[in-house]
């Protein structure tokens, strides 16, 4: 019995073992306060829309000029981001984005907002996110130091996203409610104060890689590498179908709070808040792992637990059974990102790391206004629930595609186990190479 239980105390050890790097504290520390506030300010955001103009299309109107902008950007700022020093560039991105909050405050406390401000300040957000993730997607193997802990790192970053967005949308839903939406963009705008501080306590070797190719030219190298790599690529497809079609569910949510479960903003939260307990025990799984082996086939299964949640979803009409499907959607879509985020970053040489994660952040940031546009304009055709069951039903038809692309994915990723150590070589092989 002691046996176990100090191997279950190891177990949990082991979970978290990115945090034994003090730069990783400091950053876990301050985005753990900074997004609970994001989380309360996407919620607020979703909630002041619907409120101005009761329309679904224009939930994704707003999601799309933001997301747009970080689309078409972000593979250039991939480029321009490996000739800086990344952390000065994420705090400054983190004050940019804190007072693009703190506009939004005082915009909606003074009662002068209009969805014209909105959707302009959700584009000025993309243009910060466009630079803002990934740099910091890049910058964690420079936290850890050690990449044998960098999917652990990945998965505990996942852990705070998604543990803030447990906490962040129920809290947002209460203070809407009691005292209106601009405090939860002033409680946003304060909280970055937590993260820069925690930056600027860091300790990091200034790593910055000089290129003698042009920008075009290190461009192209970069999206040769994501086009015609097959794992890179596939994982990438997938990643971007589930974004496309599953993740715009979050800008319909307030219809089916409204129209469909008669609630009200506190509706709202406990939906959000529902997908982010699924998206933390999502998270808290992947922490636990020691290697990222298998994780192709959980990304697999992982894509069709998010679209037949949805399916689900639309066919619910009370709260009981939609929250349920919410804990679903929240894990599945969670697993996606993750695991999609943490096979690449494994794979992906050190020189090419930040272009790499700039094509990541355009798959995802193309796939989301798009998909919010797609939502917003079915959901005015054929209702919120008919058109989350169709984008459940493409995410599973993903599903069965990356079935068939996995034989090959894992034997092209072999060799690079092998190197990485992630793999050991069988004795023969190892007394022949």
């Amino acid at each position: 019995m002691a046996t176990e239980g100090t191997s279950g105390l190891r177990s949990i050890s082991h979970a978290w073992r990115a945090l034994r790097h003090r730069n990783f504290q400091l950053f876990f520390a301050g985005q753990s306060i900074s997004l609970i506030g994001t989380w309360m300010t996407r919620l607020a955001t979703v909630w002041l829309v619907y409120h101005l103009t009761h329309s679904a299309l224009m939930l994704g109107v707003v999601s799309f000029s933001g997301n747009i902008i970080t689309f078409l950007l972000a593979p250039v700022a991939g480029v321009l981001i490996e000739g800086v020093e990344r952390r000065r560039l994420i705090v400054w991105t983190q004050i940019a984005a804190g007072l693009q909050s703190l506009a939004l405050a005082v915009l909606t406390l003074t009662n002068v907002i209009t969805i014209h401000e909105v959707i302009a300040l959700a584009a000025l957000q993309g243009l910060i996110n466009s630079f803002d993730m990934p740099a910091r997607q890049s910058f964690i193997v420079q936290m850890v130091g050690d990449r044998e802990d960098l999917s652990n790192a990945i998965a505990i970053n996942s852990s705070m996203v998604n543990g803030a967005r447990l906490v962040g949308p129920a809290i947002a839903g209460f203070v809407i409610a009691l005292v209106g939406t601009g405090y939860c963009f002033l409680i946003d705008a304060m909280s970055y104060i937590a993260v820069v501080i925690s930056l600027l306590l860091m300790r990091i070797e200034i790593k910055t890689v000089k290129h003698p190719a042009t920008l075009l030219e290190q461009l192209r190298e970069g999206w040769e590498y994501v086009s015609k790599f097959r794992p890179t690529r596939s994982i990438l497809l997938l990643f971007g179908l589930v974004g496309l079609m599953g993740y715009p569910y979050t800008v319909l949510l307030p219809i089916f709070a409204t129209k469909i479960l008669h609630g009200d903003a506190t509706t709202l939260g406990w939906l959000t808040g529902a997908s982010g307990a699924g998206a933390f025990i999502s998270a808290v799984s992947l922490a636990l792992r020691k290697s990222v082996l298998g994780l192709g086939r959980n990304l697999q299964l992982a894509a069709g637990i998010f679209g037949a949640a949805l399916m689900l979803f639309g066919l619910s009409h009370q709260l009981w059974s939609s929250l349920l499907c919410m804990l679903g959607a929240g894990f599945g879509m969670t697993q996606c990102m993750a695991i999609a985020n943490t096979l690449i970053q494994t794979m992906v040489p050190e020189e090419k790391r930040a272009r790499v994660m700039g094509y990541y952040t355009m798959t995802f940031f193309a796939s989301m206004p798009l998909g919010s546009l797609l939502a917003g304009f079915l959901a005015q055709q054929i209702g919120a629930p008919h058109t989350v069951m169709i984008t459940g039903a493409f995410c599973i038809a993903g599903c069965i595609w990356f079935a068939f692309e996995l034989p090959a994915i894992r034997e092209l990723v072999r060799p690079i186990y092998l190197d990485l150590g992630i793999i050991e070589r069988p004795p023969l092989e190892a007394e022949t190479t």
